[in-house]
């Protein structure tokens, strides 16, 4: 009996080790192949006005001090059409410009729902429009947006709404999957030529149902977030191979993705609920510092994805305006 009772506990604890070994080699398994992915930056003049920048300045300074070679912009509604039928493109253009006598490739996001808080940046006048007139407006400036950048040589892909089925965060209309259907079908009839890229989030969704549109999915990569209820939240238990392995179910649920990227990848302070400007040194420290931003490049190295969008290019040049330049100087490295 005793013999017998050593035996299964020998073999459970056999079988108990290999599990930690296997843990062990999926925590620590390398997807890149030791290729570098190619990186790129989203730039929002937005959040650069929100941290009282000058935004000009700052695109300058990201193109020409960082030497970034890949962006992502937004053509946000409120500022494309403040008013009704009344458009001022001047900024986006500029931003367009510049990006294109440097070389810069640019992915173009285009809808109601883009990068950067509050995720729907409507115009003040759409606020007593029902929901189909909405989407018309919408449809029409989709048109006129595509139409005046399709001949763009420094555009690669048009990001079609972002995160357009994932209801949970941002002030925004409930996802509607016909309507972003619509969105996806007007696209590319007015270029059938470019890719169009759909995305979503990395950890709370499977991205299966938006991938359906895509030619490109790009997925949010968050390593520590905060929420009212359960505060911060670390994602230390999430090895690269979780993303590697839904990109490769993406691609073989989906023919019709060609490449899956990281278009977020968390590369600043989560927030709380107050504006960066109002929080401490101390406070951006809990959920990011040099050790993160470090270990974030490190660990999304490991997930073998080609191209990685970084998330926070303005914060560091907020703190370099302040004399700080940690961030800064350390993202110098990823270009130069």
């Amino acid at each position: 009996m005793k013999k017998a009772r050593f035996k299964t506990l020998r073999l459970a604890v056999l079988l108990f080790g290999l599990v930690l070994l296997g843990v062990f080699f999926i925590f620590i398994t390398d997807f890149s192949g030791g290729k570098e992915p190619v990186w790129g930056v989203t730039f929002s003049r937005s959040y650069a006005l929100d941290l009282q920048l000058d935004w000009r300045q700052a695109y300058l300074a990201m193109l020409d001090e960082l030497k970034i070679s890949h962006l992502r912009l937004s053509a946000y509604w409120d500022e494309l059409e403040p008013e009704k039928d009344e458009y001022n493109f001047s900024d986006l253009d500029w931003q367009l410009e510049q990006a294109e006598a440097r070389g810069v490739s640019v992915i173009l996001a285009v809808g109601r729902r883009l990068p950067r808080w509050p995720e729907c940046h409507d115009p003040a006048w759409l606020k007593h429009y029902s929901s189909e007139e909405a989407n018309a407006e919408l449809l029409a400036l989709l048109e006129l947006t595509i139409k005046r950048y399709q001949d763009r040589p420094s555009i690669i892909a048009w990001q079609v709404e972002n995160e357009p089925l994932f209801a949970w965060f941002g002030f925004c209309p409930p996802p509607d999957k016909a309507f972003f259907a619509t969105e996806v079908a007007l696209v590319r009839q007015l270029d059938p030529q470019r890719p169009v890229m759909v995305t979503d989030t990395g950890e709370l969704s499977s991205w299966l149902e938006v991938s359906a549109f895509g030619d490109v999915v790009g997925t949010t990569l968050y390593r520590v977030v905060w929420n009212k209820w359960f505060g911060f939240w670390d994602y230390w238990f999430v090895p690269p191979a979780w993303y590697r392995w839904k990109a490769d179910l993406t691609q073989a649920v989906h023919p019709n993705v060609k490449t899956v990227m990281i278009s977020e990848l968390q590369m600043e302070p989560w927030t709380f609920s107050k504006k960066m400007v109002e929080l401490s040194r101390a406070e951006q420290e809990r959920s990011f510092d040099l050790w993160r931003f470090r270990d974030n490049i490190a660990y999304v190295r490991r997930t073998g994805f080609p191209s990685v969008y970084l998330w926070g290019v303005e914060y560091w040049y907020w703190l370099h305006q302040q004399g700080d330049d940690v961030f800064w100087n350390e993202a110098k490295g990823l270009w130069q």
